[in-house]
């Protein structure tokens, strides 16, 4: 990866044109051909980018664009769109590069991992009479964390969350919706389990019939005797 901090104006042409008028920014060049224009502020977003597949090109100057104070200057086009965007440079800050090497992808959280083994071997937080029937239940769109069985008989499909939002309400419906339909787990309920629910989950959770159950991960451990299941 290549990191340039300048300064420059960026034009993007293409199904639509923007203006970045001239300014310090951070420029970063990926082994992909993408790029991305940050400002130092707004977070991660950036303010303007060019995702792959695309390759960047030096531009020869014209004798304005010298004049005009222009250094150097960069054509980033998009292999299927077509779509350009050009970054003038007018003076170059820094300019480094670092290999970074295969990226691993992303690893679930620790604790929400140690919180699915726990509550898969204490199942009856879940409720009297719940056993186990597998961790890691695989559906056509993902995993569902744990998939056991109710004091009748009946599938109970739990997602675990370290912290848990809307968000993860969500995916619990999606699996929730697919599950129902085969007609050997169905009808499946559905239990959101996290050590902390935001109240805009609970709300979304309770009125699509979903449980909520917080989970005490010090308890779980042995160190405390705190779950509550709401």
């Amino acid at each position: 990866m290549r990191i340039v901090v300048a300064d420059c104006s960026v034009d993007y042409a293409g199904r639509l044109s923007a203006h970045l008028p001239r300014a310090r920014r951070v420029l970063m060049l990926k082994n992909d051909g993408s790029i991305l224009v940050h400002s130092d502020g707004g977070s991660y977003k950036p303010l303007n980018w060019m995702s792959p597949p695309c390759a960047l090109s030096a531009v020869e100057l014209s004798e304005e664009q010298r004049e005009a104070g222009i250094v150097e200057a960069w054509q980033v086009t998009h292999a299927k769109t077509a779509d350009k965007l050009v970054v003038s440079l007018f003076e170059i800050l820094h300019d480094t590069s670092h290999e970074l090497g295969i990226d691993p992808g992303l690893i679930k959280d620790g604790v929400e991992a140690h919180l699915q083994e726990l509550l898969a071997e204490q199942i009856e937080l879940v409720g009297e009479g719940h056993t186990l029937v597998r961790r890691e239940y695989m559906t056509a769109i993902g995993p569902v964390d744990i998939l056991a069985k109710d004091e009748r008989g009946a599938s109970v499909a739990i997602e675990i969350k370290r912290r848990g939002g809307v968000d993860g309400v969500e995916q619990l419906t999606r699996y929730l919706e697919l599950m129902n339909r085969d007609p050997v787990l169905a009808p499946v309920q559905g239990v959101f389990a996290a050590q902390e629910i935001k109240p805009q989950a609970r709300t979304l959770a309770e009125d699509r019939g979903i449980r909520c159950l917080v989970l005490d991960y010090d308890a779980m451990r042995g160190m405390e005797d705190k779950n509550t299941l709401f």
